[in-house]
């Protein structure tokens, strides 16, 4: 099966963000079953000045309507990471859309880091969804580099690829990366390595194409390795063909309870 992750520049509204969607989704229909989105990708991450309205339970609910049209006009799968409210606060979500434009459901994001416990409130389910056959759980963003039980339990219930949205860098100040995996670069391409390796299974990262990304999208097998990654700072999607019966959960699945 072939899966596609984008990297879109960081949009400067919801109607940005939806415009990009839809033209990546374009780029990678005819190739791929399923495409992944960066985390908060919809309305756009907090913090950057983005309009009220934009954040509004409407705007929400329209924004993830109007992908559900994408996905069905392109016949193509789509995770797309979004805000979305509730009686308690705000969530950090990623709703699966099925390439008929139905939503399968959503995977909350747990764990947050301290610096997000005044942005989002965590949530407390974790689930696998299928398309086509793939089974896939997803992991946002700090919790995936971060708490390796939360890909763990995917691999454990038969995932054969973990989806990881995230957002690392910046488009105001940081350094210029020029080789992914490099020693000298953030943690966080090592981590995407150890997520497939420690569990034999495939793990697909998404970041944005900012300025200074601290990390490249990338899509690593369940040997470790590294099978296809983004151009830091470019826009666009990279395609990987994955093999799901490589993806056998072997070392997930040989945990012991307690040592």
């Amino acid at each position: 099966m072939k899966i596609a992750l984008a990297s879109p520049p960081i949009p400067k509204s919801i109607a940005d963000g939806l415009h990009s969607l839809e033209n990546l989704v374009k780029a990678a229909a005819a190739n791929a079953k399923i495409i992944c989105f960066p985390e908060s990708y919809l309305p756009g991450y907090p913090g950057m000045g983005y309009d009220k309205e934009d954040r509004s339970p409407q705007s929400l609910q329209s924004a993830l309507d109007k992908v559900c049209e994408i996905a069905a006009q392109n016949a193509i799968a789509i995770i797309v990471p979004m805000d979305w409210h509730h009686a308690d606060g705000l969530l950090n979500l990623a709703y699966v859309v099925s390439e008929r434009g139905e939503v399968l459901g959503f995977q909350t994001k747990n764990q947050l880091d301290p610096s997000e416990d005044t942005i989002w409130i965590p949530g407390n389910e974790r689930r696998v969804f299928e398309v086509d056959g793939l089974k896939f759980g997803i992991t946002i963003c700090h919790e995936g580099f971060r708490y390796p039980e939360s890909v763990r339990w995917a691999a454990r219930q038969g995932a054969h690829i973990v989806f990881h949205p995230h957002f690392a860098g910046s488009d105001t100040e940081g350094k210029t990366l020029m080789e992914w995996g490099n020693k000298d670069n953030p943690y966080y391409e090592k981590a995407m390595m150890m997520r497939a390796l420690e569990n034999t299974i495939y793990f697909a990262s998404c970041n944005y194409a900012s300025r200074y990304p601290e990390s490249a999208s990338a899509v690593i097998s369940p040997e470790g390795t590294c099978i296809v990654h983004a151009a830091y700072g470019q826009a666009g999607i990279i395609v990987a063909d994955i093999d799901p019966s490589l993806a056998t959960g072997l070392l997930a699945k040989r945990l012991r309870g307690q040592s």
